[in-house]
C-alpha cells in the first residue's frame, strides 16, 4: 500500500519522507491556508521534495476554469496530480486533463456510482472519504471494499485512494480491503507505531538493563 501524507506542512512531510514513509502528498486549499503560504510556492517546494504524486486542488467549480487551473498547476512540476471535485463539471475537467496525459485525483467520492463515473472519465485516483461517511453512520470501509470489487470486475486502472482517514484503524482496514493508497495526516501515520504492549515490553527491558548495569557505549 502507498502512503500519501495529507498536509502542506513542509517540516512534517520532510520527516516522514526521510523515513521512506511518503509515496505522495495530498493538499487542498484548506491545508494551504493553514500553512500560511502561497499555493504555488508551497506546492512547488513539496513537489521538489517528494518523488511521488502531489495532489493540488483547483479552486473553480465550472469545467472550463477547472481545466485552465489544472493546466496551470501541472506547470509547477511533473509529479502534480490535479485534484477536482466529483461533480459533472469535475468529470468533464478530469476527462480533458487525463486525455492530455496529466494525473487527476477525483475527490469527494461517497458512492460506487460516483467511483464508476470517475474511472470512466480517466481518473488516476478516486478519493472516497471514509471518515465523513462514518460521521453520518454509514460504513466508509464498505465503500472502499465495494469500489475495489467493481474496479476489479472490469479492469479499471484508477487507484483507490482512501481519504478522510481519522485513525490508525482506518489505515489497517483500508489495507485489508484492498485500497491502493491511503492519505492521512502526519499525526495519524506516526501513531501507527504505538501499541501498549510495546511500551510495556520496553519498560521491562529498560528495568532489566538498569538492574544488570548493562552498557554498550
Amino acid at each position: 500500500m502507498k502512503f500519501f501524507v495529507d498536509t502542506a506542512e513542509i517540516a512534517a512531510i520532510a520527516e516522514l519522507n526521510d523515513l521512506g514513509m511518503v509515496d505522495g502528498v495530498t493538499t487542498n486549499p484548506s491545508l494551504i491556508k493553514k500553512s500560511g503560504r502561497d499555493i504555488i510556492e508551497v506546492t512547488r517546494e513539496i513537489c521538489a521534495m517528494v518523488s511521488g504524486p502531489v495532489s493540488a486542488e483547483v479552486t473553480a467549480t465550472d469545467a472550463d476554469t477547472m481545466i485552465a487551473e489544472g493546466r496551470k498547476l501541472v506547470e509547477i512540476a511533473g509529479n502534480i496530480a490535479v485534484k477536482v471535485p466529483l461533480t459533472w463539471d469535475g468529470l468533464k475537467a478530469c476527462k480533458v486533463l487525463s486525455d492530455e496525459g496529466h494525473m487527476v485525483n477525483v475527490t469527494l467520492c461517497f458512492s460506487v456510482n460516483q467511483a464508476l463515473l470517475a474511472a470512466k472519465a480517466g481518473a488516476t485516483f478516486i478519493s472516497p472519504f471514509i471518515g465523513r461517511l462514518d460521521d453520518i453512520n454509514l460504513d466508509g470501509m464498505e465503500l472502499i471494499e465495494d469500489i475495489r470489487t467493481v474496479y476489479d470486475n472490469y479492469g479499471f486502472e484508477t487507484q483507490i485512494l482512501a481519504a478522510s482517514i481519522r485513525s490508525v484503524n482506518h489505515i489497517a482496514d483500508s489495507a485489508r480491503v484492498g485500497a491502493d493508497v491511503i492519505t492521512a495526516p502526519p499525526s495519524v501515520i506516526k501513531a501507527m507505531v504505538n501499541h501498549p504492549l510495546t511500551d510495556k515490553g520496553l519498560d521491562a527491558f529498560l528495568a532489566d538493563i538498569k538492574a544488570a548495569g548493562i552498557k554498550i557505549l
